[in-house]
């Protein structure tokens, strides 16, 4: 099965009156590879990485302290 090379991340998450809001990062592949043994993704500016598998299951990684995880929908990109 090919890896699949960029992936756009939606993250849903409350806005300020009560309404969702989607926030949309476009992440490329990297040579590293998550505690899943999946390929890790990440923004340009590297703060933003996630370990995705082949059947799209999202797991994002920390880069930084202070952070939390919310799960984002990955769609995959040709």
């Amino acid at each position: 099965m090919k890896t699949v090379d960029r992936y756009r991340l939606t993250f849903t998450h409350p806005g300020p009156d009560a309404s969702m809001v989607a926030d949309e990062v476009i992440v490329e592949r990297t040579e590293a590879k998550g505690p899943g043994g999946h390929p890790v993704y990440s923004d340009p500016t590297g703060i933003l990485r996630a370990e995705i598998s082949a059947a799209g299951e999202v797991r994002m990684l920390a880069s930084g302290a202070y952070q939390t995880t919310i799960n984002p929908a990955a769609e995959p990109m040709a």
